[in-house]
């Protein structure tokens, strides 16, 4: 992975200024998996940098430490790059962030460009709109200032490479996203 070490969020961003970006929503569902296939894609196709993002809450569990939770959103970015691609993808700058705030909120901060694409999965079949993982792709779609590239949970079926088959049934099983 290509990060600067050391630099903050607020340094990185300096650094990519005039720079393409992708920015993608790093979740635990499908299409969270689906959208960081199609944002490594995206960014491989427009020389752009990678910028996937993981929101955290403290209500995401109140009895364990801040410190804990902020870190298992840095173990959910490995173990989503590990399930889609079996580690970071090569030759794609990678500025990954990790950030305190509500999943769609700190989406469309972080594309805060017009030229960005932001890149988020559709989420999660069933759920009901507005419920604890429901409406991000419809919040960053009516925010963000930027292209908003919603990408289905059964795009990991049409994957063109076909190498995703064994990460798409580990998820259906539940044995894939547990942090």
């Amino acid at each position: 992975m290509e990060v600067p070490e050391g630099i903050g969020a607020d340094r990185r961003r300096e650094a990519m200024a005039g720079q393409v970006r992708v920015i993608v929503g790093v979740g635990s569902s499908l299409s969270a998996l689906a959208a960081v296939r199609r944002a490594v894609r995206e960014a491989e196709q427009r020389d752009a940098v990678l910028v996937p993002v993981a929101a955290w809450q403290p209500e995401d569990d109140p009895l364990r430490p801040l410190s804990e939770l902020e870190h298992a959103a840095r173990r959910r970015l490995d173990t989503v790059f590990e399930q889609a691609f079996g580690g970071y993808p090569r030759g794609v700058l990678l500025h990954p962030e990790v950030v305190r705030a509500e999943p769609g909120q700190a989406l469309v901060a972080a594309a805060d460009r017009s030229s960005d694409l932001l890149v988020v999965g559709a989420g999660r079949p069933g759920r009901v709109s507005g419920l604890r993982h429901g409406g991000v792709a419809r919040y960053c779609r009516g925010h963000a200032g930027c292209p908003v590239l919603v990408v289905p949970a059964t795009d990991l079926l049409d994957d063109p490479a076909g190498d995703l088959a064994p990460a798409a049934a580990r998820c259906r099983t539940g044995l894939a996203y547990q942090v």
